[in-house]
C-alpha cells in the first residue's frame, strides 16, 4: 500500500464517519418524537371502561446471547363487545394474573393499558 491509497483511506473515512453520526442521531430523534407524540396522543384520548375478553397472551424476548442479559415485553390482545381486538403491553405481573377467556372490563386510554377487572363467573 502506498501513501495514495492511505491518503484515499483517510479522506473516505472523513466522509463516511458524519453521514453515520447523522443517521444514527435522526434515528434516536425519530424515535424520541415518536415517543413524545404517542404519549401526547394517549393524552387526548378519553379514558374508556368497556366489557372484554382476553383472547391471547404472548411475550417477546431480546438479548439473552452469551452475557445472559435479555428483556421480556408482556402483551395481551383483549376482544371487545364490537368485535374488535386490542393489543396492549403489561407489565409482567399484570400478564400473570391474565388467562385467556378472562371476562371482564378494560380501562385503556388510547393505546395506553390502564387495567382489566375481571367479572366473577356464575358457578
Amino acid at each position: 500500500m502506498d501513501f495514495n491509497e492511505g491518503f484515499d483511506m483517510f479522506n473516505i473515512m472523513q466522509f463516511i464517519f458524519p453521514i453515520f453520526f447523522i443517521l444514527i442521531a435522526g434515528i434516536i430523534l425519530f424515535t424520541i418524537i415518536k415517543g413524545i407524540s404517542e404519549w401526547s396522543n394517549n393524552n387526548k384520548q378519553p379514558r374508556l371502561n368497556v366489557n372484554a375478553i382476553v383472547v391471547s397472551k404472548r411475550t417477546e424476548v431480546s438479548g439473552g446471547g452469551n452475557d445472559h442479559h435479555s428483556s421480556t415485553w408482556y402483551y395481551v390482545t383483549f376482544q371487545v363487545e364490537s368485535g374488535d381486538r386490542m393489543e396492549f403491553g403489561v407489565n409482567g405481573g399484570q400478564y400473570g394474573q391474565l388467562a385467556e377467556g378472562d371476562v371482564g372490563e378494560l380501562t385503556f386510554q388510547g393505546t395506553r393499558y390502564h387495567g382489566f377487572t375481571r367479572k366473577q363467573t356464575g358457578a
